[in-house]
């Protein structure tokens, strides 16, 4: 018995490492650019499982998107920039009404979100991100792997105004590890 537990412990583990080694991004950039975008995208979800169902739809001024608004924004713009900049698809907006949706369904829409922009980092090519575009809202010409990085500082710019409707409701936010 010791015998087959050991050998099926074997294959789980050559099989898990072949499976892990096989999905690996493509280039040198994506490499060193995945790790920083899984640990944004956990911090996010994390930000977004803190707040209770019942705050989502909490905003701290009259003008302020809500926390449900934030996390839709966050989820809607994630792939929508990354096809606008990162792969130069002609996209337009059409964000989900938060209000309609319950938490569940927010996380939902963050974590397909974060799987079709990790996707793209496993599988983009080094001459797709080489290539330039220009960024809408500032005109400035930038590569399409620079791009990545807008993409995750608009979520992070969010996430962070996320943080203080948690402290505003005396949540802690989850504690930032990077």
């Amino acid at each position: 018995m010791k015998y087959k537990t050991a050998l099926a412990l074997i294959f789980l583990a050559v099989f898990t490492a072949t499976a892990q080694k096989e999905k690996e991004p493509e280039t040198d950039f994506t490499k060193m650019y995945l790790p920083v975008w899984i640990e944004a995208r956990d911090h996010c979800m994390d930000v977004a499982r803190a707040m209770p169902e019942e705050k989502y739809a909490y905003k701290p001024t009259e003008v302020s998107k809500t926390f449900g608004e934030q996390m839709v924004h966050i989820a809607h713009t994630i792939p929508l920039l990354t096809q606008r900049y990162v792969q130069g698809m002609d996209v337009k907006p059409n964000t989900p009404d938060a209000s309609k949706m319950s938490k569940q369904e927010i996380l939902t829409l963050l974590e397909e979100a974060f799987d079709y922009t990790t996707d793209v980092i496993y599988t983009i090519e080094q001459e797709q991100l080489d290539e330039t575009c220009v960024m809408y809202h500032s005109g400035n010409t930038v590569s399409r792997a620079f791009a990545f990085f807008y993409v995750q500082d608009h979520m992070a710019n969010h996430r962070a105004k996320s943080n203080l409707y948690l402290r505003m409701n005396n949540i802690d936010p989850p504690e930032y590890t990077w």
